[in-house]
């Protein structure tokens, strides 16, 4: 099979490869994805010799500035919208707790025999009297035709040398809509736990990957069929699984929160590539397991579910090595989930709605696409009823947001005028006023306007005194409570 190299950045590696006397090969994804016609723009190159110097002759062609990795013998070179990375022909070899590999010099047989996927596994010579030539030593054109996952050595042999392999036939399973070969997927149940020994963030990493793909389930199910799930997410792994209860003659089950969850993820990433969305998506029912209990002549209850799952959030992204940026979106949206349903009663105050509006803030929209998707009932004029309360909620909350200015909602008096009101100092008190006159502004006491919550402020001057008085009390006991007695505070554990 020929493979055209026409792509103007891979002609101008073609020339430079010639000029240098390189021998280079196009390999792995960039290959794969032009016979599966999906979009290209990192390039992998292996390079028998030298890659880190070929690479900065390509940076210095490029006028870029390479990024080498010596001790594996890569190197990355950017050139806009592009990615070029170059290997040197080598092996790997793992021991058992290693992390990172041992690298030595190898062929292009042993480079190719090296990856992870036949797929993945093809290569394509720039120079020499076969360019352009498909190389195929593992069968991966049939099994791109077949659209299987299968390693080039067997699997436990590839999966031991690097178990993060694992993840990425999930992945890839994932983003390629490919079936995993039986024995592969003997062997990463065979030895799920060894994913143990990979760093956090490459794991973290494959499955944010995951979480982006078209249909995240397709990943995340294997991941929680094989085993690999309980030691990458054991959170989200514990959502599987059905309890039944009896109450007299009648028995109770609840769904199985699991594949709930990815029914409600892949309804999500059918209309939004957000993939905080996502994430915030995949965690709404997080805390349902802890908060499950059976209550005769009702059934299983989640109480509380969502404050619990909120309050989980920032121990599972320190856990996972996720950016923190993004923490207050994905708490808010699992904080509020359950929110809109509650309102869809038509006796429902203003005040609810204000409430919902300010929380959700900026993150409203995405919050009704989460509780729109989590609808799931097979029952389609129940799920007709339920999108046309929260289509009703949804319209409720952006009059309220508009007739009373909730947009970017907060005290229309500011800190330091309050400061010169009460003559107080900068302290908590001023926080606690601030606060309590949002609260009213939110309750409907007072119009969302500065004069008529400054004047609010001065009718009830003395009872926002004693507000300000009693909150730098408690602070500074609290201050008192928390220090040794040589006057250093101390740590105290929450």
């Amino acid at each position: 099979m020929r493979f055209p190299l026409d792509d103007p950045i891979v002609v101008k590696l073609q020339r430079l490869a010639r000029r240098h006397h390189a021998q280079v090969y196009l390999v792995g994804g960039y290959v794969r994805d032009w016979l599966l016609g999906r979009p290209r723009t990192d390039i992998d190159c292996t390079v028998i010799g030298d890659a880190l110097d070929f690479a900065q002759k390509v940076a210095r062609h490029f006028r870029s500035k390479p990024i080498l990795y010596e001790r594996f013998r890569t190197a990355m070179v950017p050139v806009g919208d592009y990615h070029l990375e170059f290997v040197g022909t080598r092996k790997e070899f793992y021991d058992e707790t290693s992390r990172k590999p041992l690298v030595t010099d190898g062929t292009l047989e042993d480079d190719i025999f090296r990856r992870d996927f036949t797929v993945n596994a093809l290569a394509v010579p720039l120079v020499g009297a076969n360019a352009g030539e498909v190389l195929d030593l593992c069968g991966g054109l049939h099994d791109l035709e077949c659209r299987i996952l299968r390693t080039p050595r067997p699997p436990m042999e590839t999966f031991h040398e690097d178990p993060l392999r694992m993840v990425r036939a999930a992945r890839f399973a994932a983003q390629l809509q490919f079936r995993i070969a039986d024995d592969a997927f003997d062997a990463i149940k065979a030895m799920a736990e060894r994913i143990t020994i990979v760093s956090q963030e490459r794991i973290t990493d494959e499955f944010l990957k995951i979480l982006a793909a078209p249909k995240p389930s397709v990943g995340l199910v294997i991941l929680h069929k094989t085993g690999l799930l309980r030691f990458i997410f054991p959170e989200l792994d514990r959502l599987a699984g059905v309890e039944l209860a009896t109450d007299g003659q009648r028995r109770y089950a609840h769904k199985d929160v699991f594949f709930h969850t990815m029914k409600v993820l892949d309804n999500v990433a059918a209309i939004s590539d957000n993939l905080w969305l996502r994430f915030a998506t995949l965690v709404h029912d997080i805390a349902k397991p802890k908060t499950k209990k059976f209550v005769p002549g009702v059934g299983w209850t989640f109480h509380g579910h969502e404050e619990l799952g909120a309050r989980w959030q920032e121990r599972i992204f320190r856990r996972l090595k996720l950016p923190l940026e993004h923490l207050p979106y994905v708490e808010t949206l699992v904080r509020l989930h359950q929110r809109p349903m509650a309102l869809v009663d038509e006796g429902v105050t203003d005040s609810a709605l204000r409430r919902l509006a300010v929380q959700a803030g900026e993150w409203l929209d995405d919050l009704f696409i989460l509780c729109r998707a989590d609808i799931t009932t097979q029952n389609k004029q129940r799920a007709r009823q339920y999108l046309a309360n929260y289509e009703i909620v949804y319209q409720k909350i952006l009059d309220v947001r508009e007739r009373d200015r909730l947009a970017a909602f907060q005290s229309p008096v500011r800190g330091d005028e309050i400061m010169a009101l009460f003559e107080l100092p900068p302290s908590p008190a001023v926080g606690a006023i601030k606060e309590a006159l949002e609260q009213a502004i939110l309750d409907g006491k007072v119009p969302n306007t500065y004069e008529d919550a400054k004047q609010y402020l001065l009718d009830h001057r003395a009872e926002f005194a004693e507000l300000a008085q009693h909150a730098n009390a408690r602070f500074y006991t609290r201050r008192r409570q928390q220090s040794s007695p040589d006057g250093n505070f101390a740590t105290v554990e929450s």
